[in-house]
């Protein structure tokens, strides 16, 4: 069975990943995946270049972020054609990364909740969630309240989730996860039933 770990920025879910990593469970980071792509993937590379221009790689041929990001930022049109590039190449390497668990902020935007059986979606408060970010990155309120406008809401992926940790500060992680990985090997059990001749 695959897994997806999804949440908000500020909802804490590469904390929670990380508590679940402390359990043995190996979990696919799809954005580092994504980075290491643009950096090492000499397809990517090209893609990328004909995408955004000779200024997207230096003459080391190490990713220039700024550009990238300029470009990123330009307009709606200029994420798309990033996203059309780089998703497919991390949804290639998951699926033949033999993990079971991915890590993904932009589950449904990117499409890869088709990759997997399951999702678990961490929450957290807005007030929380500015709190931590605002702490984390060194911004003001506002720019982390735009920064969330980018991903899909809060309620909307709850909705759609399997799975829910609510990460708030006040309710015990580990007993969420004990749960969690209880109804997640008796779904498993279910499925291997179901699918046996």
């Amino acid at each position: 069975m695959r897994i997806a770990i999804t949440g908000g920025i500020g909802s804490g879910k590469s904390y929670v990943c990380a508590l679940l990593a402390q359990r043995g469970i190996a979990i696919y980071d799809c954005d580092a995946a994504a980075k290491r792509l643009m950096r090492q993937s000499a397809s990517l590379r090209q893609q990328l270049t004909a995408l955004i221009g000779p200024e997207a790689y230096d003459a080391q041929g190490l990713l220039n972020k700024a550009e990238v990001a300029r470009f990123l930022l330009a307009s709606a049109d200029n994420a798309h054609a990033i996203d059309a590039i780089v998703h497919p190449a991390v949804a290639r390497d998951f699926l033949s990364s033999g993990m079971q668990w991915m890590e993904c902020a932009i589950l449904y935007e990117s499409g890869f909740d088709s990759l997997v059986d399951k999702v678990i979606v961490v929450t957290a408060p807005q007030a929380v969630r500015i709190e931590r970010v605002t702490r984390r990155d060194g911004i003001s309120p506002e720019k982390a309240v735009e920064w969330m406008g980018r991903q899909w809401n809060q309620d909307m992926v709850r909705q759609r989730a399997d799975y829910e940790i609510v990460n708030d500060g006040l309710c015990p992680l580990a007993p969420q996860i004990e749960k969690l990985l209880s109804s997640l090997a008796a779904d498993t059990a279910t499925k291997q039933a179901t699918e046996q001749p």
